[in-house]
């Protein structure tokens, strides 16, 4: 076997750590990212906050200003934007569009970043939410009643099989076994009822109820007598609670014998019950979201402009650069070196991120500004193909821009991703986004006949009527992603 040397000419990617961490800072919301520049901060002496930078950077270039850019001119975008001191090492552009999934799985998410309150008031309502559980609201209580201590048992194992919505998820004779244990002297049944009775008076009313019959009688039972329509309201929830349910008003009116309108005054008392008296302990606290882009309307055009309050503007610190000796190979000169060059690292990833998000969301806006005029009904159908397309980059890229991030418009604030959807052909040929077909159900259910409401057949074929060509099935699952209840569960009084 003949050995020879060849030269072979190629070119390859490598995933080195400065790209590691410019694709990761990539993904990273706006909140993470906040935390991503203040631990850089703390780390590198050679980073520090540009004050100045954020102050006036309106006055220096008015509407010419960095973070902003034309609709029309999305090819000059990033062109003014630069890195004070960057060096010969550090290319213009960072390769985050390659294709790195298999790579980069190795790489921990965004997700796994530690959660990090901000100042000593989130640290106290995070306290503050968890001790208001109903299980501990429903203990504080039971603690000020005089009970035994075998009452006491009694009560505490109630509580604890409570489910979220406060009903009792256990009958009497389990409970008895679950209290009773493997002692001799066993609790009857009568006892562990009057404990329950006791449970079922605490606050919120109707909790360890066992049924939506018995929590919707516990809360009538706490209404004022005098209240009109009280009797009425309570035999419909004790004996026709699953005729109501059916819709089946004329039974409903026959068995209590009243009239229509009467009927609804007893409606009215019944939906102003609470079915799920425990949910309010256990509601999760509201989600926060930082736009990083917003999208205005300027002399007829749209814009879209990042938002630079969102993001700390951050340097490399000219008194400790102005330490480092050319010519000198000590540690300490060493260090500095190697500072200097993560920060202008750090400092070029953040630039790539920002120039990134500003071609798609202008992207995405140049295609979605029929939604923006005029709403859900005129979204038009994307795919993440469609930007990369345009953009020339790779689909994961946008993936990576566009979850998480968030675009504040006149319209509300939505999730970049919230304008790419699926698409259902039309019978002229054309496609329509599923978004928009949501929407015109919505808008359909919201003015039909709610006596004779529209099943999911009928909606298709208006659909149809309107040239697009959606299944029953399709139909279905739409209105079901809206959470509106099928036609028979939508029928109400005139």
């Amino acid at each position: 076997m003949k050995q020879t040397l060849q030269l072979k000419l190629g070119q390859h990617l490598t995933m080195t750590p400065q790209l590691q961490q410019a694709i990761r800072l990539l993904q990273l919301s706006s909140l993470e990212l906040n935390i991503e520049v203040q631990d850089a901060l703390d780390s590198n002496m050679m980073l520090e906050l540009d004050d100045e930078s954020g102050l006036n950077q309106e006055e220096q270039f008015g509407d010419a200003a960095p973070e902003r850019i034309d609709t029309e001119r999305l090819d000059e975008a990033g062109e003014n934007d630069t890195v004070e001191s960057t060096t010969k090492d550090i290319p213009e552009d960072l390769p985050v569009d390659s294709d790195w999934e298999e790579i980069y799985d190795s790489i921990a998410p965004a997700g796994t970043l530690p959660s990090v309150g901000i100042g000593a008031q989130s640290e106290f309502e995070g306290i503050r939410s968890a001790d208001d559980s109903l299980r501990e609201h429903l203990l504080w209580q039971l603690n000020l009643l005089p009970l035994t201590d075998t009452d006491k048992a009694i009560a505490f194992a109630i509580v604890d099989m409570l489910s979220d919505d406060g009903y009792l998820e256990s009958d009497l004779e389990a409970l008895c076994e679950t209290v009773n244990g493997q002692d001799e002297a066993k609790i009857g049944l009568d006892e562990v009822a009057a404990v329950l009775k006791q449970v079922q008076g605490l606050d919120p009313v109707g909790v360890a109820a066992r049924d939506l019959r018995e929590c919707l009688l516990l809360q009538l039972g706490q209404v004022d007598p005098s209240t009109p329509w009280l009797a009425e309201a309570k035999q419909v929830c004790d004996k026709y609670l699953s005729v109501l349910g059916s819709r089946d008003y004329p039974q409903v009116m026959r068995r209590l014998k009243i009239a229509q309108d009467d009927l609804k005054q007893v409606l009215d008392l019944i939906q102003s019950m609470n079915p799920r008296p425990g949910a309010s302990f256990n509601e999760k606290p509201p989600e926060y979201v930082i736009p990083d882009v917003y999208v205005r309307k300027d002399k007829g055009r749209w814009k879209v402009e990042l938002n630079s309050e969102s993001l700390p503007q951050i340097r490399v610190n000219p008194y400790y650069a102005s330490m480092i000796r050319r010519a000198d190979n000590s540690p300490d000169n060493s260090s500095l070196k190697s500072h200097l060059q993560e920060a202008k690292w750090f400092i070029k990833s953040l630039q790539s991120r920002s120039e990134t998000l500003l071609r798609v969301a202008t992207a995405i806006v140049e295609r979605q500004q029929a939604f923006l005029e005029y709403g859900d009904e005129a979204m038009k159908p994307l795919v993440l193909h469609d930007i990369a397309e345009v953009l020339e980059m790779h689909e994961s890229t946008i993936s990576r821009v566009t979850t998480r991030k968030y675009m504040h418009s006149p319209r509300g604030i939505f999730e970049l991703k919230y304008f790419f959807s699926s698409h259902v052909g039309t019978t002229l040929g054309g496609e329509a986004s599923s978004i928009a077909i949501r929407a015109v159900i919505k808008k359909i259910i919201a003015a039909e006949n709610s006596q004779k409401p529209l099943s999911d057949s009928k909606l298709a074929n208006l659909l149809s009527d309107q040239g697009v060509k959606v299944a029953r099935r399709t139909v279905a699952k739409y209105r079901e992603a809206m959470q509106i209840p099928p036609s028979n569960e939508r029928k109400k009084l005139s």
